[in-house]
């Protein structure tokens, strides 16, 4: 948008200064910048008036008025009334990544510029080396926010903006804004932005074209920031050095993780589904991969990837427990983002009663489907759901059920199967078909979690199967109250909710 008024500024610069008239009138630079403005604020409303567009377009009425009137303000000055004009008429934006993306990028720009711009810079003289060095000084100060924000640093961020930045500018809009005199010209622009997504695309899937890291503690992001900042800034290297420690603990930050012979429990909120992550000392399960909601998106790629890249957790396996779609329907993004992760169940090895293996002294046990159990055309998948039981070292169990009904929890126990578990994710989100009384009498357990979208349409949970658990004395959660549930076989009795580990002010925390 800068470029776009320093065009504008020059090409009416050249036209004012070819009319004495309008030279006495008024000096043709003064009223270039005036026109560059006015034709910037258009332009800034026609690309959506988005955050980044609201902070150029105010520097750039601060800078053209201050010259207008002979004046001249530091630049922090200019850039703390902009930041706070946007906040005063948008108090909102505060919550937006755009906000403290482009204010920090801009910031990062004047702070980093040399001292004495009067002065010769044989190494940064020509334009093409002094753009790529502001690219990389903006990539590594931004690095540390987009890793709190997103979860993830872009390694080929740099390189894109070198070339989009100037191709949206040069190429794009103006061929859009044109296409309203001459429509064939919007046809040129779409194709420009084809080819233009074409290449992203293709730079996305380079190899490590974007680093993944376990999101950081406030403090260790913050820490981060200042020691990038504090690279980035015009001194020796000797003093730039000393940023790097800052550094260490936002990139080698890891979630804690559950002690030797114990595992812990996190049943995500992704609405009316199932997706399960089991976690051991070294190991991780992922018990179903939350739903599907179109072609183009599904829970797994929204919900369960980023979730697991906030942990730092690359899980060792995941269990499909059926074939439906609520179920299985981000299993094939959990896939595409984890290739070497083994995958079991449905779409992988068969479930089958009996599988068992132990990582780091805790057991897994399959319960269900017995051997020859296999669904026939006419066989609901739910009634094949894999049925899997995990036990601590320390004897806490968890037991997850996938959609078995009331049929497949009678055959369990007509089996034999020792279903008793301190912790059960609710058979079937709680349908009325599932959940039956012997069932509950024989696994007891002390918490019961409920998978559900926020009033579905099933009506899950539904009343006769809340009051049979209330009947028990079960602490009933359910994901639309609660958001995602965490479950620690060390203190089997409670449950933590998302919602009142990080309050928000738009809603109540949910009770323990």
């Amino acid at each position: 948008m800068t470029m776009f008024a320093w065009l504008a500024m020059a090409v009416v610069n050249l036209l004012w200064r070819r009319s004495p008239r309008l030279c006495l009138q008024c000096p043709a630079p003064v009223a270039a910048a005036w026109a560059g403005l006015a034709l910037a604020a258009a332009y800034a409303v026609f690309s959506g008036w988005g955050i980044p567009a609201q902070r150029t377009i105010g520097m750039l009425c601060v800078v053209v008025v201050l010259r207008s009137l002979g004046r001249s303000w530091p630049w922090p000055y200019v850039w703390l009334g902009v930041l706070t004009a946007v906040v005063l008429v948008d108090p909102w934006s505060l919550l937006q990544a755009g906000f403290w993306l482009s204010f920090v990028a801009v910031g990062v720009l004047f702070a980093t510029q040399p001292q004495d711009r009067n002065v010769p810079d044989r190494r940064w003289r020509h334009a093409g080396m002094r753009l790529l060095r502001e690219q990389a000084v903006v990539g590594l100060a931004l690095s540390p926010l987009t890793l709190l924000l997103f979860g993830q640093i872009s390694v080929v961020a740099m390189i894109a903006n070198l070339w989009a930045i100037p191709w949206v500018t040069l190429v794009v809009t103006p061929l859009s804004m044109l296409g309203a005199f001459w429509p064939p010209l919007w046809t040129a622009a779409a194709h420009s932005v084809t080819a233009m997504v074409w290449l992203l695309e293709q730079m996305v899937t380079w190899p490590v074209a974007v680093l993944y890291f376990a999101q950081p503690a406030w403090w260790a992001g913050l820490a981060g920031l200042l020691g990038c900042l504090w690279l980035v800034m015009p001194w020796g290297w000797r003093w730039r050095a000393l940023g790097l420690p800052l550094i260490v603990p936002m990139l080698w930050w890891q979630s804690a993780v559950p002690p030797w012979g114990h595992f812990d429990l996190l049943a995500l909120d992704v609405g009316q589904g199932s997706a399960v992550l089991l976690r051991t000392q070294q190991h991780s399960l992922l018990f179903d991969a939350g739903p599907q909601w179109s072609a183009q998106s599904d829970a797994g790629e929204r919900i369960v990837v980023p979730g697991l890249r906030a942990l730092g957790v690359v899980p060792t396996a995941m269990m499909v427990s059926h074939k439906d779609r609520d179920h299985a329907g981000g299993a094939a993004s959990v896939q595409q983002a984890f290739v070497r992760m083994q995958w079991m169940g449905s779409g992988g090895v068969p479930c089958q009663a009996g599988q068992s293996w132990t990582w780091d002294g805790v057991r897994f046990v399959v319960l269900f489907p017995f051997e020859g159990s296999s669904p026939g055309k006419t066989t609901k998948s739910n009634a094949t759901s894999c049925v899997l039981q995990v036990q601590s070292h320390a004897g806490s169990r968890a037991l997850l059920t996938g959609d078995i009904e009331a049929a497949q929890e009678r055959a369990l126990l007509r089996a034999g199967a020792d279903v008793q578990s301190d912790v059960l994710l609710v058979p079937h989100h709680g349908s009325k078909t599932s959940s039956s009384a012997n069932f509950l009498n024989q696994v007891q357990p002390k918490v019961a979690i409920v998978q559900s979208g926020y009033r579905n349409r099933f009506g899950h949970p539904v009343a006769a199967v809340v009051r049979r658990y209330q009947e028990r004395n079960v602490n009933l959660v359910s994901t639309p109250s609660c958001g995602a549930a965490h479950w620690r076989s060390w203190s089997p009795e409670s449950v933590l909710c998302e919602r009142a580990i990080t309050a928000r002010y738009w809603s109540p925390a949910a009770p323990e």
